[in-house]
């Protein structure tokens, strides 16, 4: 077994106490070896989150309570912050707080070398066993010729791996992947700075990652490295984002990250082809169809003029003035570009 390297958990959480502390548990329960230390941040949580984290004593933890709810981008982007401003680890691992490692993952980390990559990603599944689609890692198709053309004949599936990735007992190299279950080197914040935190949700691992490779660093997968997700976001049956409020962040992040992966050149017609797709599944909202359209325009508005303007409380008073009002610097959106 190698000599452990200081590993540093981080963990952004906002409302979820019941799945906060399945996960703390499990991350506290690691002895010291294996988790130097961990910083729980807590963005503006108002459900008893803060009551809960002053009854825990290990003095491994820390816990960094923001102002506002700045999304799991703008947690990942303070936690980091903090951790290399206070008591820089050799690595850390991040994660959302419906998510923890599963029984002997972060030992197995530590038991291989691993400072010849930047980023590690694990084998994320939800407690049913089932490979969590959202949190899959991929491939860039614009880097690869024969990747590409096998993208434009199969869709996703050709530059996310696959099941055979995650049953097979070796690590490969990707290009990206979620901030569930991502260790990040010192050396790759070095390379890609911290995560962008004014994106709110959504991409902002992505983006890392990508910023990762372009500075010439490695991404591995170690399906050795077993994490649990039990994420709601998206449908089982149907992908629909939900609630409703998170599609205007979504489309305008992913359409970013196209921006970036595609270049300047194929991305005009690939954007044009995701943004006929995006509306077309606006049938699938039923009644909410009218303001999911009007969630999306404002979303390819603002990444086509690469604007990143607007707060979570922004949105939701779009969505419903009345009931959010009395939002901390809330105000409707305005539609123009």
């Amino acid at each position: 077994m190698t000599s452990p390297q200081r590993l540093t958990a981080i963990v952004v959480t906002y409302n979820r106490l019941e799945a906060l502390q399945t996960t703390l548990a499990r991350l506290l329960a690691h002895d010291a070896k294996t988790l130097s230390k961990l910083i729980v941040c807590n963005n503006a949580s108002t459900d008893g989150t803060d009551a809960y984290l002053a009854t825990l004593k290990d003095p491994r933890l820390t816990v960094l309570t923001l102002p506002t709810n700045t999304g799991g981008a703008g947690g990942f982007e303070a936690a980091l912050r903090h951790a290399e401003a206070t008591e820089p680890s050799d690595w850390y691992v991040l994660m959302d707080d419906d998510a923890f490692p599963d029984t002997g993952a972060l030992a197995r980390f530590h038991a291989a070398p691993r400072d010849d990559h930047d980023v590690w990603l694990s084998a994320v599944r939800y407690p049913n066993g089932r490979i969590c689609e959202m949190n899959k890692p991929w491939r860039n198709p614009f880097w690869s010729l024969p990747l590409f053309g096998a993208s434009l004949l199969k869709g996703r599936n050709a530059f996310h791996i696959g099941p055979q990735d995650y049953a097979q007992k070796q690590p490969l190299d990707v290009d990206g992947g979620s901030f569930v279950g991502q260790f990040i080197s010192r050396r790759a914040i070095s390379k890609a700075g911290f995560p962008r935190g004014e994106l709110f949700i959504y991409a902002d691992d992505v983006l890392f990652t990508l910023a990762v490779r372009r500075a010439g660093g490695r991404v591995g997968f170690d399906p050795r490295i077993a994490f649990v997700h039990d994420c709601e976001t998206l449908s089982e049956s149907d992908m629909l984002i939900s609630p409703l409020w998170k599609v205007y962040f979504y489309h305008r992040n992913v359409t970013l990250v196209y921006r970036k992966v595609a270049g300047p050149v194929l991305f005009w017609p690939l954007i044009a082809l995701k943004a006929v797709s995006w509306h077309k599944r606006a049938r699938l909202y039923g009644a909410e169809r009218p303001l999911y359209l009007r969630l999306l325009k404002l979303a390819l508005s603002d990444a086509l003029g690469k604007r990143v303007r607007y707060t979570a409380a922004d949105i939701k008073a779009l969505i419903s003035p009345q009931e959010h009002a009395d939002d901390s610097g809330a105000k409707a959106p305005d539609q123009t570009p």
